[in-house]
């Protein structure tokens, strides 16, 4: 009986990839034990923050970082850090922004529910841009003066939202912030891979980024990345970190906190809901060190490899009602992933049905086109039989029953 069946949870397959919805990637045997061993022994936490810091910003190259309770908490304190900085009566006054400068602006195209992460720490979203080609009413998107027209003495910062295909460039919106000396916080929460990216946004001269430590890096669930400048990653650490201390007798490290530069420290901050477990930290680091170090275009040919058995037993079930083929990105660091079409039978229900009678948590992004879609992150060689089978005889099920 597994854990999860202890307390009344089923096990489940998933197949639908990073989502938090379904637990995330399956941890490494390294990051498990790495979190089982620090949970063994007590550290304190400023120190184990600051030692994490330099680790991560040797491979970003950014001037600091911290560790975070996921990518969007990185948001909301990356807001909190702009609107506060280094002042103790600020930070206790957070989500309240007495002088009113607290506007974040982003374009129309950018905007998602994540914006409630900037919210959370005072700051107000003010959206640029036109959705034209969405609309069918033109061919263009957001263009980089349209930031520059929404500044005014109000504005703290720019959110820059980066995919694949991100408009406008992030060169240009930074040249725009840094004419008006504004900060530019980037979500590059499932940017990664490619590795590169962990540097590419630093390097281009963004303030602060934020990455998902749950996603590709494979580390725990709950876990992100803050990397940017000192200024803003110290102002992070005193709004997230226990401030019950004496400043007199207070030594935090200088890489992460310079003391000479501040008067007092805080109560406890905004960030204090977002406090992150030593366990969470190690098991991070670890999970890190393991994504710049491994192999992973073999990974990701591997992974077509299992998608191959996969594909294979769906097409032989009945071409005219079902099909899956595989599909491979440019990015030989990307995984490739598996396309379920059928135009005869309702794969809203099929669905449904593979989740509630089989554990099978396949990704629905696509349902709208008539696809459902197989990523391989949580297959491997082990599991990669049982998985084909039930997902085959499931579907076959479905088929027979008509649905």
């Amino acid at each position: 009986m597994s854990i999860y069946e202890e307390f009344g949870a089923r096990n489940i397959y998933n197949l639908a990839g990073t989502s938090t919805r379904v637990g995330g990637p399956v941890l490494s045997k390294e990051v498990a034990d790495a979190m089982v061993q620090a949970s063994q022994h007590s550290v304190d936490m400023t120190e184990l923050q600051a030692s994490a810091s330099d680790y991560i910003s040797k491979i970003t190259g950014s001037e600091a970082a911290y560790v975070t309770a996921g990518a969007s908490a990185g948001l909301t304190m990356a807001a909190a850090a702009i609107l506060a900085g280094l002042d103790p009566s600020k930070m206790e006054e957070l989500p309240t922004v007495r002088s009113n400068k607290n506007q974040f602006i982003i374009s129309r195209e950018h905007r998602s529910g994540y914006d409630h992460a900037f919210r959370l720490a005072g700051a107000e979203t003010v959206d640029v841009g036109m959705n034209e080609i969405l609309s069918g009413a033109g061919v263009r998107r957001t263009e980089a003066w349209e930031y520059e027209s929404a500044i005014n003495e109000r504005t703290a910062g720019i959110i820059y939202v980066a995919t694949e295909n991100s408009e406008p460039s992030i060169e240009s919106v930074i040249n725009i912030a840094k004419k008006h000396n504004l900060p530019v916080v980037v979500d590059a929460a499932a940017q990664l891979p490619p590795r590169e990216n962990l540097r590419y946004f630093i390097e281009k001269g963004a303030d602060l980024v934020a990455y998902s430590g749950g996603k590709a890096i494979k580390g725990p669930q709950s876990s992100g990345i803050l990397c940017g400048k000192k200024e803003y990653i110290s102002s992070v650490a005193l709004q997230s970190l226990d401030m019950d201390e004496f400043f007199e007798i207070w030594n935090p490290p200088s890489n992460l906190i310079d003391k000479s530069k501040i008067n007092a420290i805080p109560r406890h901050g905004i960030g204090r809901g977002f406090k992150v477990a030593k366990e969470e930290i190690a098991g991070l680091l670890v999970a890190l060190r393991m994504f710049i170090e491994k192999d992973i275009e073999s990974e990701m040919k591997e992974s077509r490899n299992l998608l191959e058995t996969i594909n294979n037993e769906i097409n032989s079930i009945n071409s005219n009602i079902i099909s899956s083929k595989i599909r491979t990105p440019d990015n030989s660091e990307q995984y490739p992933t598996l396309t379920i079409h059928s135009e005869k039978i309702d794969l809203y229900k099929l669905s449904n049905k593979l989740k509630i009678d089989s554990g099978l948590f396949l990704n629905e992004t696509g349902l709208n086109q008539k696809y459902l879609t197989v990523h391989p992150m949580n297959i491997t060689n082990e599991n990669i039989n049982e998985i084909s089978s039930v997902l085959t005889t499931s579907i076959k099920n479905f088929i027979n029953n008509k649905g």
